[in-house]
């Protein structure tokens, strides 16, 4: 049995309301670095706190994944 496309409404539910949905937004605003191809990431706002900037969150990072390797190496017998 096929539906009746008739019966769809393009209505938003009431709880929604577009003006504080919108409120704010900037349209495309990343879309110049998704053609980048760079990856956003975002954070959470304890965390946006911690890291102003993006040089921040890169130098922790990199301290993160030099702190794995650290604890990969192999040790020495003595």
């Amino acid at each position: 049995m096929k539906k009746n496309k008739g019966t769809m409404s393009d209505e938003l539910r009431p709880e929604y309301d577009l003006h504080k949905l919108l409120r704010g937004a900037v349209r495309g605003k990343y879309a110049k670095s998704y053609r980048a191809g760079t990856n956003l990431v975002p954070l959470d706002p304890d965390v946006r706190k911690v890291f102003r900037n993006e040089k921040a969150v890169n130098e922790a990072l990199r301290l993160v994944i030099e702190l794995g390797r650290i604890g990969k190496r192999p040790s020495h017998a003595s």
